[in-house]
């Protein structure tokens, strides 16, 4: 066996600095993997968006001066607007202010645009953390007692139930709630409507009908998805041994198979968060409810760009953000991915 040289000993492991830290960090290594493929895809969302959003049909200088403007009031908005530049310049310009959080003034209200995403987010967000803190555990409650009643009537009723409700469009689960509790029982709030001095318990009875509507469309995937993944880990080895011991189902279920499913789990639930925040668009129109969604779809009525841009940039951000997080937290909980071979 020749000797190795000195040259042979001290090379660096793997060659590049990246193979090396691969090597000594793998878990790292994934991490950082997925936080630039996010950031690679938040850039290149934004250039969809804006160039999106450039190519749609209609012009708002003439919408905003109406068919009978002249050209050269058409010509004049659109210098003022800064239409007249380059579209590269316009989009480098847009995502700078962007980064730092400035996305333009609105056009159809001279306002600042962050400030109005500022309240109509925050509005957003309460309405999805309402939804997800009922939906969530409710889900993987469903979804274990859907195992430990599998092929039984409890399992059956949850996937009937379950089905009809992925079956339905947000929209119309939002009517039927209307209807039979707001307007036949007289028993819910509607228009949505909150405001800055109304007090928590008013604000909770106002966003009833849009938080149960959206607890119903996303329950039923989450607790199908739990119930497919603790299914799946049930047959393995050690969950049998779990069952010679003599353990109740429950219990195996609780505390050997659903530990073990938590990832494919964790990816659903992320999945489903990012669509309360983002999905939220059609439940807000429908419930008159001054979130995001309907922010942004006034700002489609009247061609209002520079709200668009941003609604929609915030929207893939959040999406990105949590499916980011779902796949960490999904590596972390993962002894394979942790030490990949």
């Amino acid at each position: 066996m020749p000797a190795l040289s000195p040259q042979t000993m001290t090379a660096p492991v793997g060659g590049t600095f990246w193979r090396r830290f691969v090597l000594r960090h793998p878990l790292s290594a994934l991490i950082v993997q997925r936080l630039a493929l996010s950031l690679a895809l938040l850039v290149a969302v934004s250039m969809l968006i804006f160039g999106g959003v450039e190519a749609l049909p209609g012009d708002f200088a003439t919408t905003y001066l109406g068919q009978s403007a002249t050209p050269q009031a058409v010509e004049n908005i659109r210098k003022d607007l800064g239409l007249d530049k380059p579209l590269t310049e316009r989009y480098l310009t847009w995502l700078g202010g962007a980064v730092k959080g400035d996305f333009g003034n609105s056009w159809a209200s001279r306002n600042s645009v962050s400030e109005q995403i500022g309240k109509r987010l925050g509005n957003s967000l309460f309405l999805a953390f309402f939804a997800a803190i009922i939906s969530v555990p409710l889900a993987v409650l469903l979804g274990m007692l859907a195992v430990q009643f599998r092929n039984r009537l409890p399992d059956r009723i949850i996937n009937v139930v379950s089905l009809a409700a992925i079956s339905l469009p947000e929209f119309f689960i939002g009517y039927l709630l209307i209807l039979f509790f707001a307007v036949q029982l007289g028993i819910a709030t509607f228009p949505a409507t909150v405001y800055d001095s109304m007090t928590l318990v008013e604000r909770l009875k106002a966003i009833a009908l849009p938080t149960a509507t959206l607890v119903l469309v996303v329950l039923a995937h989450m607790m199908r998805m739990t119930r497919a993944a603790i299914l799946n880990v049930m047959a393995s080895a050690y969950v049998e041994t779990a069952e010679l011991k003599g353990l109740s189902q429950f219990r195996i279920i609780a505390k050997h198979a659903a530990p073990n499913a938590i990832a494919p789990v964790i990816n659903v639930i992320a999945l489903n968060l990012a669509y309360l925040v983002v999905g939220v668009v059609v439940v807000e129109v429908v419930f008159v409810y001054p979130g995001m969604g309907q922010y942004m779809v006034d700002a489609v009525t009247v061609r209002d760009m520079p709200v668009v841009q941003a609604c929609g940039l915030i929207f893939a951000a959040f999406y990105i953000l949590l499916n980011m997080a779902a796949d960490i937290l999904a590596i972390l909980a993962n002894p394979r991915l942790r030490h990949p071979r």
